[in-house]
């Protein structure tokens, strides 16, 4: 994993070896996607709800570099 991914989201120490699972990136962008798809105004395609949370977790990444 990347610093460009904000790296392991929850981390897991087992015998000296770490499972990084799932990137801060992702993390970010499923709580982005949980928001838009909770909003009733929002209306499109999936793939655009995909890159629309992405571009949200993103920013947040950029923000935590600041």
């Amino acid at each position: 994993m990347t610093t460009a991914t904000g790296g392991p989201a929850f981390p897991a120490h087992e015998n000296w070896r770490i499972d990084s699972g799932m990137t801060l990136r992702d993390y970010f962008a499923a709580k982005a996607m949980q928001a838009l798809l909770g909003n009733p105004e929002i209306d499109g395609e999936p793939i655009a709800y995909s890159q629309l949370a992405y571009k949200y977790a993103d920013a947040m990444l950029k923000a935590r570099q600041a």
